[in-house]
């Protein structure tokens, strides 16, 4: 990967390591929310699910219109603004006194990335050929998941000197790299700029007539539900069947090994993802999170359930690069923005993993989650395979 990276342009080097900083800065921090809000705001547990759940829902909704500027601002000016919104939005949670300042904080902290997100990925459009976009998309999920597996750890010595300095810490990632990308940034660099103008509201008419982009994007939301928070559900899972000690050690393991496998295999693997047999690739890793699942019901040791996770992070690391492919392919250059806002609904069905799980761990035998997961897997596989058929199987780009 590192060779790979030493033959790209500095513009696209520069984009892939927004991933990687943008995303250190937000795992630093995300991880010690539900502690910090515990602590100075006294929230309970349920007050403050829904404080996470439904900041990072806000966020994402507000991001389409974000995809809606991507299409019509400069890439440079885009990403230069919301990166000091994004820096304003952790100085802001570091300072805040009341819980509702604090909330539109973490709105805006979210808002920003997911604007961000949209501008690199739709950039790679105008920057990389069709035939390396795979490979590209994976380089920057590799890094978005260095980001994530060492974040953590940062804001773990952090918090342990004091609660609040993790914001901090991730304000000045922010602010670092508005200074770098104001220097070195290319100012020239556009990704939507050559269609023809659409207000925002006949954009979403024109999305909602795309049906492969629908059943794209509903099956986004009903996959993410799965593998998009899967270690707050299984935390919730292990407190109602283990011991906190035993939950805390599984818990620890898993995510170790889901980071270790994605860095290790996700540029290996995903590179080899093209818009050829797309929907090949699509059932490959849809069978590997129900084989993932069925894996994690039946656990009882941790050796198995680091085995499971393994195969849980297979389906993972190809299902990401395959629904970027897929958008790639059917989004219109003068759209790209708001095509890849619309993926980004899938952060809904993230945030309503958790909540669904614990409803069903409230009202039924706790395995039954795992049948409820299986089946959101099984309906997410068919409104993929429904948006695939739509598209043709195999189409070209639209450029």
């Amino acid at each position: 990967m590192l060779a790979t990276l030493r033959h790209y342009p500095s513009t696209l080097n520069l984009l892939l390591s927004a991933s990687l900083v943008l995303t250190l800065a937000r795992a630093i921090t995300l991880p010690y929310l539900v502690i910090y809000l515990a602590g100075n705001f006294g929230l309970s547990v349920a007050d403050i699910g829904l404080v996470i759940g439904s900041t990072l829902i806000i966020g994402s909704l507000l991001s389409l219109y974000g995809g809606f500027l991507v299409d019509r601002m400069s890439s440079y000016r885009l990403i230069l603004t919301f990166c000091g919104v994004f820096t304003a939005g952790f100085l802001g949670a570091f300072v805040a006194p009341e819980l509702w300042l604090f909330y539109g904080c973490l709105v805006s902290v979210n808002l920003a990335y997911s604007v961000i997100d949209i501008a690199v990925k739709s950039a790679f459009a105008s920057l990389v050929p069709v035939d390396q976009r795979g490979e590209v998309f994976s380089i920057k999920y590799t890094l978005t998941n260095i980001g994530y597996a060492v974040g953590p750890f940062v804001g773990a010595g952090l918090a342990g000197i004091d609660m609040s300095l993790p914001f901090l810490m991730s304000a000045g990632l922010g602010a670092g790299f508005f200074f770098i990308y104001f220097v070195w940034g290319d100012r020239r660099l556009a990704t939507g700029e050559t269609g023809e103008k659409i207000p925002f509201l006949a954009v979403g008419r024109v999305l909602l007539r795309d049906y492969r982009l629908v059943c794209f994007t509903l099956g986004g939301v009903l996959s993410a539900v799965v593998f998009g928070q899967f270690t707050a559900y299984l935390s919730q899972y292990l407190v109602v069947t283990t011991t906190p000690q035993a939950t805390y050690e599984i818990i620890s393991t898993l995510v170790a090994t889901n980071a270790l496998m994605v860095i290790g295999l996700q540029y290996s693997l995903g590179k080899r993802i093209t818009h050829k047999h797309l929907n090949l690739w699509l059932a490959g890793g849809l069978g590997m999170f129900a084989l993932g699942l069925g894996g994690f019901a039946l656990s009882t040791t941790l050796m198995f359930w680091a085995v499971s996770m393994a195969v849980f992070t297979v389906g993972e690391i190809i299902v990401f690069p395959a629904e970027y492919m897929f958008i790639d392919n059917i989004a219109p250059r003068h759209l790209r923005g708001m095509y890849y806002a619309a993926q980004n609904l899938s952060n809904v069905g993230a945030a309503l993993g958790p909540v669904l799980c614990g409803f069903v761990l409230a009202t039924q035998p706790a395995h039954y989650i795992f049948y409820l997961l299986v089946l959101f897997v099984l309906a997410g596989g068919l409104l993929y395979f429904l948006g695939v058929s739509l598209a043709g199987g195999v189409t070209t780009a639209a450029d």
